[in-house]
């Protein structure tokens, strides 16, 4: 059915009694029994007149559920493509739905609403948007805002817990689910009855705490509200600073009570992340006297060749089940162990999760980025997700652990090979890149990573942003390297740490553990432990295979 049709339909005509009723009558004893359904506060809801119900969105059947918290029919969005069907789109029409384009403004669902509204019905609106599961609440449109004010219909906050897991398949399966419903909130209309957008977004995030008062009250994953970032370096900082715009509070552990102390007085980090202020959320410390007790995830930035001793020292003072996201990028010595690896042998049963790029610190924090954070655990990688685009960077989640690590290895030791051999040219530079890369790619296939990783943003996305940045240690490691500088000097040089410097020589071992042939990392490896020169290396490159030649 043309979605024009649709509505005109539910705003002339809305449900059909008959059918709306015949069937509420038929399932609402069903889903009550098989669903063991709970409501909680349905009496906030008015018996009459308009209202707007204003709900997280789990799963298809949501709208059902807050349905029978009422005694009179609710209209109700649903997807445009639902309504495709004419028999579907007919009944879906009936007991109360109407088309919204998903993912976008949809301004004739907005103005069905307020028609219904108007007319004294109830709508039933899920400001995020679009299902979202698993973890903590996403973010709220602005249509809910627009409506309250501009019908002054009252918001009645709804939060949903259990549908996620009703359904697997065609499998409707039975799970408890609770439905809570917070006293009705109302707005005043605008004299001039044309809300402004930025009134109407602060009104939907004003309603959307009242959701989420009900969603914690019921038991759901709440916000990160405290973190603990231990190492004060350039990406520790940076990610310190965008958990903090994200609402939460931080304590970032710095390795000396010196840099603690600068940090704190100028509020901002001149060694490593000159230009940017620190937010009011961040409080500095040393690692020694970090506070744990309070802390929802703790964020691990330490050089990865640093990690064991830093594992060591932390382990007696961090809470057992405490999930750790690992910002360290590289190889552990001496078998080339993952850093989450080691983080969950070291720390016991816990949810681990690490970060790829491409995310430049500073520009992170300037500009935006855009992260993935890789985890087995859905529910924690969620958790952090939803953190990083509230302190205003983009954040793909990924189930890849192994891929997504490896994959901030590859880039690093990629763009240590393109800066050694740019003083051949940019073709010289890109065939050493994408033979180490191609290497490592093979690394993380054997340990079961996926080849999307490598792909996508964290894998090739990731190493051109770490070529082309204008401070890349890396790349810049690299170049001196290929000019002759001994790796002993580099780091004076840089005065930050090149990881892959370390993190090369320990790859390369990790690749014959694995058995995958390497001559391109062996070469390189070389290189930055000084076993060779700069001309020997490069002479190397020219006469090496690529990895497809030589399988």
């Amino acid at each position: 059915m043309d979605p024009e049709r649709a509505h005109q339909i539910a705003r002339e005509r809305g449900p059909i009694p008959i059918v709306y009723w015949v069937v509420r009558v038929i399932l609402q004893p069903l889903g009550m029994a098989w669903f063991r359904l709970r409501r909680i506060g349905a009496g906030h809801i008015p018996a009459e007149g308009p209202v707007l119900l204003a709900a997280n969105h789990r799963s298809f059947c949501d709208p059902f559920m807050i349905g029978m918290c009422l005694r009179r029919p609710l209209h109700f969005v649903a997807k445009v493509e639902l309504f495709d069907k004419r028999w579907q789109a007919w009944l879906l029409l009936a007991l109360g739905a109407f088309p919204v384009r998903r993912g976008e403004s949809d301004e004739e669902a907005i103005e069905t609403a307020r028609i219904i509204l108007e007319r004294g019905g109830a709508v039933g609106i899920f400001p995020e948007g679009t299902r979202v599961r698993p973890g903590p609440l996403g973010q709220p449109k602005r249509g809910v805002g627009l409506l309250a004010l501009g019908t002054g219909a009252p918001v009645v906050p709804v939060a949903i817990m259990g549908t996620e897991h009703i359904r697997r398949g065609w499998l409707i399966r039975p799970r408890r689910v609770t439905v809570r419903c917070g006293r009705a909130l109302t707005y005043p209309r605008p004299l001039d009855r044309e809300p402004r957008y930025g009134l109407a977004q602060e009104i939907a995030n004003r309603v959307w705490s009242s959701v989420a008062l009900q969603w914690e009250y019921l038991g759901g994953l709440a916000p990160i509200r405290r973190a603990v970032v231990v190492g004060a370096g350039s990406w520790g900082t940076a990610v310190a600073a965008l958990l903090a715009r994200s609402g939460a509070s931080v304590q970032l552990g710095c390795r000396t009570a010196e840099q603690a102390h600068e940090l704190t007085t100028l509020r901002t980090n001149l060694a490593y992340l000159p230009g940017v202020n620190l937010p009011d959320g961040i409080s500095v410390t040393t690692v020694d006297r970090l506070d744990w007790s309070d802390a929802d995830v703790a964020c691990l930035a330490v050089p990865s060749q640093a990690l064991p001793a830093a594992l060591d020292a932390l382990a007696p003072s961090i809470p057992p089940g405490l999930s750790v996201l690992v910002l360290s990028k590289g190889l552990v010595a001496p078998g080339g162990t993952a850093p989450s690896t080691l983080v969950a042998k070291r720390l016991g049963a816990r949810s681990v999760a690490c970060l790829g790029g491409p995310a430049h610190a500073l520009e992170a924090v300037e500009r935006g980025a855009s992260l993935t954070v890789a985890s087995p655990d859905r529910t924690l990688a969620a958790l952090i997700a939803s953190a990083f685009r509230k302190g205003g960077v983009t954040c793909e989640k990924s189930a890849d652990l192994v891929g997504i690590e490896l994959a901030g290895v590859a880039k690093n030791a990629a763009a240590l090979a393109a800066g050694a051999a740019l003083a051949e040219g940019p073709n010289a530079a890109g065939a050493a890149a994408g033979r180490v890369y191609a290497e490592c790619h093979a690394l993380a296939k054997a340990r079961g990573g996926s080849a999307e990783s490598f792909a996508g943003p964290a894998g090739a996305g990731d190493l051109v942003a770490t070529v082309l940045a204008p401070h890349s240690r890396n790349r810049r490691a690299g170049e001196l390297l290929g000019q002759g500088t001994g790796p002993d000097e580099i780091h004076a040089l840089l005065g930050q740490v090149p990881e892959a410097l370390a993190a090369v020589p320990v790859l390369a071992q990790a690749l014959d553990d694995a058995g995958v042939p390497s001559p391109a990392v062996h070469e390189l490896a070389a290189l930055a432990e000084g076993r060779i020169g700069a001309e020997q290396w490069l002479a190397a490159t020219r006469r090496m295979p690529s990895r497809s030649r030589a399988a």
